[in-house]
C-alpha cells in the first residue's frame, strides 16, 4: 500500500475539512463564553418543568444586562447575563423559588478583567507550546541523514498541530453559531491536549522515518517514509482507538458541563491521528523534493 502516492489527494481532504471552518470563523467568528468575555452563568434545576417565558418574566424587574435564559438537562435552567454581584444573585434566587422548588447547580461570575487575562494567557500559551515542539523535534533529530533537515519534521509537525487546531476551531465556530457553542477555558485545556496528543503520534512516526533513513540510505526518501507509515499504522490507530472509546463513554455518561470539552477532545484526537498518518509526513515528502528540484537546478546552472 502507497499511503505517500497520494499525499495531493490526503492534502484535498484536510482542505474540505477545514475550509468550512475558516468561512465559519471569518463570518460569525467564535462564541466566547463568560470565561472570555466576562458575565454570570448560573444553572437551576425545578422539580418540575417551567417555562423559559416563564423564568424570563419573574426576573424582569432585576434589570439584569444581556439576559439568556436557556434550558439544560430535565427541568434544567441556564442564566447568562452581565456580571451580578451577590444582591442581585440573592434576588435571583428569591424569583425563582417563587415560581417553582429548584436547586441551583452552579454559579460562575467573572470580570473584565479577569477575562481579557485569560485570552491573552491562552495565546500565549499555544504560541509557546508550537515553537517549543519545533525546538524539541529539531534538537531531537539533529542527526537525522542528509539531505532530510531536523528543522523540518519539527516544521512539518507543527504544520499538521495548526491543521488540527483549526479544524477543531473552525468547527465549534459552527456549532457556535447553529447550536449555541460556547467556548470556555476548558476548551483551551482541550487544545493544548490535542497539541500534545497529536505531536506524540506524528513524533512516533518521524521517529520510525529516521531509523528507516538510517537502515535504508540507498532507498528513495519517499520509500522510506511509506514504510516508516505502514509500520507504525497499528500502533497509530489502535492508541487513538483506545482513547476515543474512553472519551466516548465520558462524553455520553458524564455531566453536562464536560460536553464541550469532551467533544473537542474526541474530533481533535480524531482529526489528530488522521493528520499524523496523512499531512505531516507527506509534507515531509513534499519539501524534501523541493529542495532537491532546487539542488538539482543550482548544480545544473
Amino acid at each position: 500500500m502507497n499511503i505517500v502516492k497520494y499525499r495531493k489527494i490526503w492534502y484535498l481532504i484536510s482542505a474540505v475539512l477545514i475550509i468550512p471552518g475558516i468561512i465559519a470563523l471569518s463570518l460569525w467568528g467564535l462564541k466566547f463564553g463568560i470565561d472570555f468575555k466576562g458575565g454570570t452563568l448560573a444553572e437551576y434545576r425545578f422539580t418540575k418543568n417551567i417555562p423559559v417565558e416563564q423564568v424570563k418574566n419573574s426576573l424582569i424587574d432585576l434589570n439584569l444586562t444581556n439576559l439568556i435564559v436557556t434550558t439544560t438537562s430535565e427541568n434544567g435552567i441556564m442564566l447568562r447575563s452581565g456580571t451580578i454581584d451577590q444582591t442581585q444573585h440573592n434576588k435571583i434566587t428569591e424569583a425563582l423559588n417563587k415560581i417553582g422548588e429548584n436547586s441551583e447547580i452552579r454559579f460562575e461570575s467573572v470580570g473584565p478583567t479577569v477575562s481579557s487575562d485569560i485570552s491573552r494567557k491562552a495565546i500565549i500559551a499555544i504560541i509557546i507550546a508550537s515553537i517549543a515542539i519545533i525546538l524539541y523535534i529539531a534538537y531531537a533529530f539533529r542527526k537525522v541523514p542528509k539531505p532530510a533537515s531536523s528543522w523540518r519534521f519539527g516544521v512539518c509537525a507543527v504544520i499538521a498541530l495548526i491543521h488540527d487546531l483549526a479544524f477543531v476551531v473552525g468547527l465549534f465556530a459552527i456549532l457556535g453559531h447553529f447550536f449555541n457553542y460556547e467556548l470556555d477555558s476548558l476548551f483551551i485545556t482541550a487544545l493544548l491536549t490535542i497539541m500534545g496528543f497529536s505531536v506524540h503520534d506524528t513524533i512516533v512516526v518521524f521517529d520510525r522515518i529516521r531509523e528507516n533513513l538510517r537502515k535504508h540510505p540507498s532507498y528513495e526518501f519517499e520509500t522510506n517514509v511509506n514504510n516508516s507509515i505502514l509500520q507504525t499504522l497499528n500502533r497509530s490507530l489502535n492508541t487513538s482507538l483506545t482513547v476515543l472509546i474512553v472519551l466516548s463513554a465520558l462524553y455520553f455518561l458524564g455531566g453536562s458541563s464536560l460536553h464541550h470539552f469532551v467533544l473537542a477532545l474526541l474530533v481533535g484526537i480524531t482529526i489528530g491521528t488522521y493528520s499524523s498518518i496523512f499531512n505531516a509526513s507527506q509534507l515531509l515528502v513534499t519539501w524534501h523534493g523541493w529542495t532537491l528540484n532546487r539542488l538539482k537546478k543550482k548544480n545544473a546552472s
